[in-house]
């Protein structure tokens, strides 16, 4: 039990490095936008920006997942499973979980292939920056797996520890 244990901890520690790269990420769409500004204030272009700033966003949105989820950010019907019995409440989670972490993977999957499939065809952005789509899909790709195992670590911490991990289920006033 202890070395599960361990292994949870290891893996909030991962999400939690989701978020934290998230956060970088969003870090990085106010530089560009300062530095697309002061192009502008200045007569300068800075092609590409709006482009870079996008995939900045794509990457925090998805490397935010996990965290989010643990954390209590995303949307769950609490007021039903409150209602619930300590039973039903339990495998009505248990249902869900599971729901959740086979759609996290089926995304998580095609994120992943897609992601593949950029970089065998070096396909690149139709924008004025011509990246390689392959590099802004990472993120996507690494947040929906973060995603998936964050969704099946809640599924077996359920099954073994009888406690999922998402620490806030209400909002705090």
């Amino acid at each position: 039990m202890k070395v599960y244990q361990r292994f949870c901890k290891f893996l909030d520690a991962l999400y939690l490095g989701g978020g934290v790269l998230a956060s970088l990420f969003l870090i990085a769409i106010l530089v560009l936008i300062v530095v697309q500004m002061m192009a502008r204030w200045t007569g300068q272009v800075f092609s590409g920006a709006p482009d870079y700033a996008g995939y900045c966003m794509a990457a925090a949105s998805f490397l935010a997942f996990a965290h989010a989820l643990n954390r209590g950010a995303h949307i769950r019907v609490s007021i039903l499973l409150n209602a619930m019995g300590d039973k039903k409440r339990y495998w009505l989670e248990i249902w869900c979980f599971t729901l959740g972490a086979a759609a996290a993977t089926y995304l998580a999957w095609f994120a992943v292939k897609a992601t593949r499939w950029s970089h065998k065809f070096h396909d690149i952005s139709q924008g004025q920056d011509a990246t390689p789509l392959w590099i802004p899909q990472l993120g996507m790709s690494i947040g929906a797996v973060l995603l998936a195992i964050c969704f099946w670590d809640n599924v077996l911490r359920l099954i073994v520890l009888k406690k999922h991990a998402i620490q806030a289920e209400v909002v705090q006033h």
